[in-house]
């Protein structure tokens, strides 16, 4: 309705000019920033209101007064449309035929591309997400991350912007070293193959090995240092066993992304761009940027940020994980030269972005101005916080499975086998739609307790209850068509038989759905869309029951509320991609 209410905000404001001409005052101290578009807390207050406040200084008049004045002023001018005066508020009441008719119009025109607007046209936006290690299978926290990553990059790209889904992949480091150790020492040549275990979860059951061990041998975190001065220095045993292993866990977080629809356009892996960050430390060295300290490490002054200090090499020349990010931004930018780069991480690193934007600030990169760090709260399960050292994280497959056992059992219980083309299909879908809904409806900055068996719930505020309703609209267009045919009912579609006001307030919120692309574009905030479609799906379920849609004498209001339909359901299959919800037809 954003549109509508700037045009209505236009007219009231020329309304104003001529008012204060016909009362001598001089218009030139009159700005449009001073006429506020109000949404009014109730709908029979109207669409939109403007109250006359902050007019009063350049009236000299109380604000109920200019109200008056400017009422009898758009009373002549408000072709259609209905004006109340309330005190000091100027309400409107929207032509509803000329708003219907345009909004649907422009609904069946766009279809899928209906919501896409120009907020970042002409940009590029480049987002990372995931960033997994390859010493475990993906977790939960993980899931959460992938949810908002996948997320904001289509909400980007819907508000116009060329985006880039960037990963980064951690392929080195003391811990990869430490699985690596482990499976040295126990692992007696098993594979995954051998072992009949998920790649991912093979190489990640070392990593808890390991932690087991150095809990009874203090010279095992000592080997894996050493182990990790090996890989740098290149030697051909290690790195081989290095490469056999990586190989195993990314195979199986590919699989878990591909299970849960997210995608990347370029992979980074951070054992090629270490040195490079390395390097840029020590030009910033050379520069007087950074100081080395007497064992040889080299440090940042972190003071004109309010922080104290931070190491960026340590004393045996190793790199960190700051190291590598440096090398890692600047390889990028040098690949895909970016108007952002969005990070999508958790609140536990907001220290690391601010020194690590910081340092690319003194090492004189200007873009460093446009990094940005997408900071979200942490997910745990109701039981408690997870623990990866300890293996109490609650694994993304085994997660996922569990939660497409519940649904398919909801599917049996409800007697839904024979309705649906396949069962088990159908459940992998709802459990996506379950699970991302539920990540994605809390604001990110928020941490959060996911509940597995509410997130399944078919009503009220989650993912299954929107494909509910989409399935729902799916099967009253399907008897639509077995009633009428394929051409539909004989009459015509006419916006002025829309009267009823459950049709009007739908007819708003279709209206409302770039404005909410827009506001979710803004603020990196999926959120925003969750919000939307709930209030959607509950706003089509209330008109559903209390309205006919394809019984009516009249076959124009029958075709019209037909066309109405349609249009939530493409609006609300919009909003579904946005937010990774497949798209159910049978439920």
């Amino acid at each position: 309705m954003k549109r509508f209410r700037e045009r209505m905000k236009e007219q009231v404001y020329q309304a104003v000019l001529r008012v204060a001409g016909s009362e001598g005052i001089d218009g030139t101290g009159l700005s449009q920033d001073q006429i506020i578009a109000e949404r009014p807390p109730k709908p029979e207050l109207g669409d939109v209101a403007f109250p006359m406040f902050p007019l009063a200084g350049v009236f000299r008049r109380a604000p109920q007064q200019i109200a008056e004045l400017v009422e009898n002023q758009l009373a002549k001018e408000l072709l259609g449309n209905r004006i109340e005066r309330a005190g000091a508020y100027i309400n409107i009441f929207f032509d509803q035929t000329s708003v219907t008719g345009e909004v649907m119009s422009a609904v069946e025109r766009a279809e899928d591309r209906y919501g896409r607007t120009g907020l970042f046209e002409g940009t590029k936006q480049m987002v990372e997400f995931s960033c997994p290690n390859t010493n475990k299978p993906l977790h939960l926290g993980h899931l959460r991350n992938d949810a908002l990553g996948e997320s904001v990059a289509r909400i980007l790209e819907s508000c116009g912007a060329e985006v880039r889904k960037v990963n980064l992949i951690n392929d080195r480091g003391i811990h990869i070293c430490k699985s690596m150790l482990a499976y040295q020492a126990f692992g007696e040549g098993e594979t995954p193959e051998s072992t009949g275990r998920k790649s991912d979860h093979f190489v990640g059951d070392y990593y808890v090995r390991f932690n087991q061990w150095s809990a009874e041998d203090e010279s095992a975190e000592e080997k894996a240092r050493s182990m990790l001065r090996s890989w740098e220095e290149g030697d051909p045993e290690v790195v081989s066993l290095w490469k056999t292993m990586n190989q195993w866990a990314i195979d199986g977080i590919s699989e878990t992304y591909r299970r849960t629809g997210v995608s990347f356009d370029t992979y980074y892996y951070e054992s090629r761009t270490y040195t490079r960050g390395r390097e840029e430390v020590l030009k910033g060295l050379e520069s007087g940027s950074f100081y080395r300290e007497e064992d040889g490490s080299v440090w940042v002054d972190l003071s004109d940020i309010d922080l104290d200090k931070k190491v960026l090499l340590r004393s045996d020349g190793t790199s960190l994980y700051l190291t590598q990010d440096i090398g890692t931004a600047i390889a990028r930018h040098e690949d895909w030269p970016f108007g952002r780069l969005v990070y999508v991480v958790a609140s536990e690193q907001e220290y690391h972005f601010r020194v690590l934007f910081y340092v690319l600030e003194k090492l004189g990169f200007d873009w460093a101005s446009s990094l940005h760090h997408l900071s979200y709260g942490m997910v745990n399960l109701p039981e408690g916080k997870m623990k990866s050292r300890e293996g109490t994280v609650v694994d993304a497959d085994d997660l996922l499975v569990q939660l497409r056992e519940m649904a398919l059992k909801e599917i049996g219980e409800k007697e839904r086998d024979a309705e649906v083309a396949d069962p088990v299909k159908t459940a992998e879908g709802i459990a996506l739609a379950a699970l991302h809904y539920y990540l994605l409806k809390v604001n990110p900055n928020r941490d959060m307790i996911f509940n597995p068996a509410e997130s399944l719930s078919f009503n009220g505020d989650t993912g299954p209850y929107l494909q509910y309703v989409g399935a729902r609209i799916s099967s009253i267009l399907r008897k639509a068509e077995k009633m009428y045919g394929p051409s539909g009912p004989q009459g015509v579609f006419k916006p002025d038989l829309l009267t009823v006001a459950d049709e009007w307030e739908l007819i708003k919120l279709l209206a409302e759905y770039p404005d909410f692309v827009n506001q979710a574009g803004e603020k990196l905030d999926p959120s925003i869309i969750a919000g939307y479609l709930f209030e959607t799906a509950k706003a089509f379920s209330k008109y559903y029951h209390d309205n006919p849609i394809l019984h009516n004498e009249n076959p124009d209001i029958v075709v019209s509320r037909i066309r109405l339909v349609r249009a939530v359901l493409q609006v609300m299959k919009n909003g579904f991609h946005l937010l990774n919800i497949p798209f159910l037809d049978v439920m």
